[in-house]
């Protein structure tokens, strides 16, 4: 499958939901396995006389290692996934991009996306010594303000990168040395991608009744003159605290750029209105002003964009299982549970409406 025809990966690639579901915590048969496979393609690539690899735990689509290749520390990533294509060679071409820029990512020592040697792409990075942020905001450690301002002023800063055309990054045009270029011509093509299919989902799935349906399909339909821009930027399009690593007080690095796409300047503000509160995401849009201006009508097209990434969870959350999860789920507060994010989820795809209608500013939240 294209990913011409894909708005979001994990809920729109054909394996669906792949890598959403719980992860062992030990080592298992399969991961001794590819923990073999793994070092000894490692030796190969670096030429290296040792390699050490140790399991690490993650949550998210791939399969992570800590590895030691002569006594250097990485940490490198699988994914065995039948339609993986090759996200993570044009991940790493965006790491190298956007660290050129002074936002702190992890370096990018190698990667292979072949499959020549290995039944796996791996990708081996930097080893940033930090947790993610979410580790910190979910013991209530997080110091918010200076790090929501940092993210902000980091957005604004990626942002520098404008590609061609919208939406996902095509591969072969990179390849080809045609640069970072989206699949899709106008910014409007690449955000109703799949639209259809995800409030159909959402619908058949019981989250939505036809009338709310009807009711967002007419307000994206009020606001599509947002969508004619005529030049797109970088968007992480997965920028969330456990995408981010640091201590309590400080971002040490960004990470997880595979669904990186040409967009508007409001999607990852508004992705961040996705889980926080007015009083963050204050300080998220001071700290993009301190780098780049906003756009004259930001406010509609930062609702309009809350409301799109909020279609999209709800619809990774509703097929994932993520509404029947507990406490010990990464998106669920200690003290909440899996019906409390459902109503989170939909109490905010009512603010995100409400703001589009209203052209409200964040306080409504």
């Amino acid at each position: 499958m294209s990913r011409r025809d894909i708005y979001y990966w994990k809920c729109d690639r054909p394996a669906a939901f792949h890598g959403t579901g719980p992860r062992k915590t030990s080592a298992h048969s399969d991961d001794e396995e590819t923990d073999s496979r793994l070092s000894m393609e490692l030796l190969r690539h670096f030429g290296a006389g040792r390699v050490d690899v140790f399991t690490a735990y993650s949550q998210g689509i791939y399969s992570t290692w800590r590895v030691k290749v002569d006594g250097r520390d990485m940490f490198v990533r699988t994914d065995d996934s039948a339609d993986s294509g090759d996200r993570i060679e044009m991940e790493s071409v965006v790491l190298n991009r956007v660290r050129a820029l002074g936002v702190p990512v992890p370096e990018v020592f190698a990667f292979d996306s072949s499959r020549l040697h290995v039944p796996f792409a791996w990708q081996a990075l930097e080893l940033v010594p930090f947790p993610d942020l979410n580790h910190w905001f979910r013991g209530r450690q997080l110091e918010a303000g200076p790090v929501a301002f940092e993210i902000g002023k980091n957005v604004a800063k990626w942002q520098s990168l404008q590609p061609r055309g919208f939406g996902p990054f095509d591969l072969e045009a990179w390849r080809e040395g045609r640069g970072l270029a989206g699949f899709h011509q106008t910014y409007a093509d690449y955000f109703c991608v799949r639209l259809s299919d995800h409030l159909d989902y959402l619908v058949e799935g019981g989250f939505f009744a036809k009338d709310q349906r009807e009711e967002i399909e007419r307000s994206i339909g009020d606001y599509a003159s947002l969508l004619t821009i005529e030049k797109g930027c970088l968007v992480h399009k997965d920028l969330a605290l456990w995408n981010i690593l640091g201590p309590a007080n400080h971002v040490a690095a960004f990470i997880d750029f595979d669904d990186a796409i040409s967009g508007d300047s409001m999607d990852d503000l508004s992705l961040l209105a996705c889980f926080h509160d007015a009083a963050f995401l204050e300080r998220a849009f001071a700290g993009y002003e301190s780098e780049r201006a906003l756009p004259a009508d930001w406010r509609r097209r930062f609702w309009l964009h809350l409301l799109r990434n909020l279609i999209v969870k709800a619809v990774i959350r509703l097929g994932a299982g993520y509404f029947q999860r507990d406490s010990g789920f990464f998106l669920i507060t200690p003290d909440g549970s899996g019906a409390d994010l459902r109503t989170f989820t939909e109490e905010r795809i009512s603010t995100a409406l409400r703001g589009l209608r209203e052209d409200s500013d964040l306080s409504i939240l």
